[in-house]
């Protein structure tokens, strides 16, 4: 029994020996790519975070904070001539820019409203300088809003993406079949649309970040007129003069009328007629 039992196990073993482990075939690859794709799509939500976002996240003590400066301002001014010609000499002088500047009359005032941009940098800076010749704000409102997580996590998406489109294409130069092919191009097609989309966002951020914007609104009040004292002959003129529009406009009215009126004129003679003859 040992002597059939034996040689027939060393046969099975040299059969398993000489028949090699079958090689990943182009399939197998897409599968794996396929897999990464998953792991870096796009969130679900604002806050959802890849593997390589928490990644980042981890080492954001080495990031410079990302903070967007805001102000709004409002004051009262004696000349506004004086006051925009002093704004624009402190945006020159900061290095800024100018982006909207409106100047409109209400029945009360003289307003001008001016948007300017500053590098961040400079933004306490025009804030002082533009509080010197200020008595008092009407409104001065200044908020900051820290963006570093979403400038972070927009960045590290990017560059998961940027990997996944490279693994796309090493897979492209050895793809054979032509559906290969075609399904590789539509999914690097989507994958460049969604880093041009994170490119822009962060772009903004960049933008945002590096230059503050400050809304101002400045005025200057209007004092009433007194009126000029009216003679007793020139409101007499007026009263004529008011009378004679009324009439006007009463005639006015009437030809709008002139089908009705021309209907009762016709049943009125039609009636007379009728009770003349029964007289």
């Amino acid at each position: 029994m040992n002597k059939i039992v034996i040689p027939l196990f060393l046969l099975l073993i040299c059969i398993g020996c000489n028949n090699p482990a079958p090689k990943p075939s182009a399939d197998y690859n897409m599968e794996a790519v396929e897999e990464v794709a998953l792991e870096v799509s796009a969130p679900a939500g604002e806050y959802d975070r890849s593997q390589t976002t928490l990644q980042a996240l981890s080492d954001a003590e080495t990031y410079e904070p990302k903070i967007i400066k805001t102000a709004n301002l409002r004051f009262e001014t004696d000349d506004l001539s004086t006051t925009t010609s002093t704004i624009q000499q402190i945006v020159k002088k900061l290095n800024g820019q100018i982006q909207n500047d409106n100047e409109y009359k209400t029945n009360y005032a003289l307003k001008h409203t001016m948007t300017v941009r500053v590098p961040s940098s400079n933004f306490d800076a025009f804030i002082t300088e533009i509080s010197k010749g200020v008595n008092y704000f009407d409104q001065k409102e200044i908020s900051s809003q820290d963006v570093t997580e979403e400038y972070i996590d927009v960045e590290a998406r990017i560059k998961a993406k940027q990997k996944l489109e490279e693994r796309y294409l090493e897979l492209l130069k050895k793809a054979n079949q032509v559906k290969e092919m075609l399904e590789i191009e539509r999914e690097l097609s989507n994958i460049r649309e969604e880093i041009e989309v994170k490119q822009g966002r962060l772009r903004y951020l960049q933008n945002r970040v590096s230059m503050s914007t400050i809304n101002l609104e400045y005025y200057k009040t209007i004092e009433a007129k007194q009126g000029a004292t009216v003679s007793y002959g020139s409101k007499m003129w007026n009263a004529v003069k008011s009378g004679f529009n009324s009439i006007s406009s009463f005639f006015i009215r009437l030809l709008h009328l002139w089908p009705f009126i021309l209907i009762f004129v016709i049943v009125f003679i039609l009636i007379r007629r009728r009770l003349k003859r029964k007289k």
